[in-house]
């Protein structure tokens, strides 16, 4: 789609450069732009009429924005500084208005003197920069700015007709810029090969690919607008589709090798001896799990519930159903921590039964065997010997199952714990080692709305566990104002006191470590007037852990658990933690997955706003395990009106882990959603918003099937299949699989 032939010229060649060659240079680096195709799929994020004002009221924190506004006030301060001792230094700070709010900017030094003589009281302009917070309002460090007056004002007119569009955009290229050089190859757009089968097209009344491409960059009116918008999304929800279909119907070629648990066997001991029943939704799940098992292609199943929903349980039934019918299963976790927990936790629910060929093993009883990188050698070479003969039905590792001295005597099964932490490689490097494919468990407790459930795991059947099971207590969640009511921090800190007082424990999290090497390169670096108005770091685990110890916590067992740590070291403190021998743990977000500790109560999540919602409601999913109720503080020192505060009073008003994973999709970009921030690529998605276009997906979904099933190859459409090839290309290939 992106790399359509006739548009693949390149945007900076040896010879002639379609752009210039310090621009096509970093629109390669900056925005992933390399051919012309690359540049017309760069699609305006909004456009602005003149004499319409943009909303200032509405400015994400950290981002890079193109505001049209006009010049309310200008003053030049003098001020004396290291540089400028005998108060020479100079600022220049302007106000400027859109009616629905008012912003500063901010120039300092030899920068002040063109803006001083431009940007005049009633001067309209456009004005590109990163929004920060300086004294706790926000703020434009010297901002790029194009003047719209006079002469330029005719020059904006050319080439934007009546709206003008504001392109995603970067510190170091414009909008404005990049609208003039999406003007110089708009002309190829006319080469443009259309994806879209003829009659779907027609059948839906689309305008044809070259149309939509002119009219996204050159509206005449907001008709041409949306007309561009919905022939986009159907491009870019097709293709994908597409994509996904073709998969689903080679996994449904494969061969694989049916499961079904014997009526006395494994399966059946083991639920004889558990101690509670299982809800409704395991029981459904579970039968739709062994259905699939049972069946002589391989169960590709995604199952997503809650924290706490009891997953692992309905996984492991599914393993022991696989171990019954004399196959071995995989559990693949992302961390040793985790791996240690889940092998843990299998071999306490199993009890007797996880001891296969021990003394005082039980009649049907199997191995549960445990495979990480930090294992001594004598317990790795027994470990790998026990998966070679078969003796061990069920084992649990990270990705050193993968590796390649790893020899299964015959896997059935595969469970992804997590999924989103595994690329395509080690998925199908674990799948490889069966005899046959085997069958794919994938699980995660991040919920995901159904239309992204159709996006990026579209090749997966999904079940979905949203009963909590009994027992489960309730979490409630406050946000802490630290800077604006620091008597609130105190209280947090009191509140912790109180729970370990009651015989319990607490979690608090932290953003970063703190035994960062200090950057040599940025230490010696001046620091320009954005990065004095930038935040200060993130709070670390290991200066948090010293001021709470010496201070609100004194006397408190506090330890710390981080990813830097000895694995040994880890699971020790892990432990410890577990068996009450500690009363505070600080960590960073490794507890953010799978950590079960019933007795730990509460969680002080520091910098809060530094989290996601989807690993903030994670986070806070590790307290309230058991009967006691759950408590998470959330501490920010963001202002109230900020964007940061909305998310965590989003966070503090539910715990519908469904709700928060759309209101996290409505904040983000989609292209972090869709595995951007997991696999490097850039999102394919530029118009289509996931959340928004659930009904756009689903009909995509149900045309991609029927191409597909009519034509596997793709044969009759020739424009779809270079679409699907570019979408494909490499990077998009990792993008795509993490399903």
């Amino acid at each position: 789609m992106d790399l359509v032939p006739a548009l693949e010229e390149p945007l900076k060649q040896p010879l002639k450069s379609v752009l210039g060659p310090a621009t096509a240079k970093v629109m390669a680096e900056h925005l992933g732009l390399h051919t012309v195709g690359d540049l017309l799929h760069h699609y305006p994020r909004r456009y602005e009429e003149r004499g319409q004002l943009t909303h200032l009221a509405d400015l994400p924190m950290d981002e890079h924005v193109t505001v049209v506004a006009q010049v309310a006030d200008a003053r030049l301060h003098t001020f004396a500084s290291s540089k400028a001792p005998r108060g020479k230094g100079q600022r220049l700070e302007v106000t400027i208005t859109d009616g629905s709010g008012r912003l500063q900017l901010v120039f300092f030094g030899h920068g002040v003197h063109k803006p001083h003589k431009e940007l005049l009281p009633g001067t309209r302009a456009m004005f590109a920069g990163k929004v920060s917070v300086f004294n706790r309002r926000l703020q434009l460090a010297h901002p790029a700015y194009e003047l719209l007056t006079g002469d330029s004002e005719g020059s904006v007119e050319t080439w934007a007709g009546a709206l003008i569009p504001l392109y995603p955009a970067t510190a170091r290229l414009e909008s404005w810029k990049i609208g003039k050089a999406v003007q110089t190859v708009l002309p190829h757009a006319q080469e443009a090969l259309d994806p879209l089968p003829d009659s779907l097209r027609e059948g839906r009344g689309l305008v044809s690919l070259p149309e939509a491409l002119l009219k996204i960059h050159r509206p005449h009116t907001k008709a041409d607008i949306a007309d561009a918008r919905a022939r986009l999304k159907w491009d870019e929800a097709f293709v994908l589709q597409v994509a996904l279909a073709r998969r689903r119907y080679a996994d449904a070629q494969l061969p694989a090798v049916a499961r079904t648990p014997l009526p006395d066997g494994l399966l059946t001991a083991f639920d004889d001896r558990l101690p509670f029943t299982l809800t409704e939704g395991q029981q459904k799940v579970s039968r739709d799990i062994f259905a699939d098992l049972a069946t002589e292609h391989p169960m590709h199943r995604l199952l997503q519930g809650e924290v706490g929903s009891g997953k692992t349980l309905v996984a492991l039934r599914a393993m022991l159903a696989v171990v019954d019918s004399g196959g071995q299963a995989a559990m693949l976790a992302p961390t040793e921590v985790l791996a240690q927990q889940h092998h843990r936790s299998v071999t306490e629910m199993m009890g007797e039964l996880a001891e296969g060929g021990m003394l005082g093993g039980a009649e049907h009883a199997t191995k549960v065997v445990l495979l990480t990188g930090s294992m001594g050698a004598a317990a790795r070479r027994q470990a790998l010997l026990d998966l070679a003969t078969g003796e061990a039905g069920i084992v649990i590792g990270t990705h050193a199952l993968i590796e390649d001295k790893v020899q299964f005597h015959d896997l059935g099964l595969v469970v992804v714990d997590e999924q989103h932490r595994f690329g395509v490689e080690q998925r199908d490097a674990l799948r490889g080692k069966g005899k046959q494919p085997p069958h794919l468990l994938v699980m995660t407790a991040t919920p995901i709305p159904r239309t992204v459930a159709m996006t990026v795991f579209g090749d997966l059947e999904t079940s979905v566990l949203d009963q909590l099971p009994a027992g489960r207590s309730p979490i409630a969640s406050h946000v802490v104002p630290a800077a604006d009511k620091p008597h609130f921090l105190a209280r947090a800190w009191e509140r912790v006191r109180e729970e370990v007082e009651n015989g319990h424990q607490a979690y608090v999290v932290c953003p970063r470590i703190g035994d960062e090497e200090d950057d040599p390169k940025k230490a010696g670096k001046k620091r320009s007037p954005e990065d004095e108005a930038e935040k200060r770091p993130p709070l670390a685990v290991l200066d948090v852990a010293e001021q709470l110890t010496k201070g609100p916590l004194q006397g408190l067992r506090v330890e710390v658990l981080h990813g830097r740590m000895h694995p040994d070291d880890k699971d020790a403190v892990m432990r410890r933690f577990a068996a009450g021998d500690s009363d505070v743990l600080v960590a960073t977000t490794v507890i953010e997955v799978g950590v079960n500790v019933p007795n730990a109560t509460a969680m002080v999540i520091m910098d809060a706003d530094r989290f996601g919602v989807s690993q903030l409601h994670q986070l806070r999913g590790r307290v309230g395990r058991g009967s006691a109720p759950g408590l998470c503080l959330l501490v920010t020192e963001m202002p109230e009106a900020s964007a940061a505060r909305q998310r965590l009073n989003a966070v503090a008003a539910t715990l519908d882990g469904f709700e928060l994973s759309r209101i996290d999709l409505e904040q983000r970009r989609e292209g972090d959603v869709l595995g951007q921030a997991q696999s490097g690529a850039r999102s394919s998605l530029r118009v289509l918003a996931v959340i928004d276009d659930e009904e756009i997906i689903a009909e995509a979904r149900a045309e991609a099937a029927a191409v597909v099933a009519a034509d596997p190859d793709l044969e009759r459409l020739p424009a779809l299949r270079t679409a699907l090839d570019a979408l494909l290309d490499e990077e998009r290939e990792q993008y795509l699989e993490k399903g």
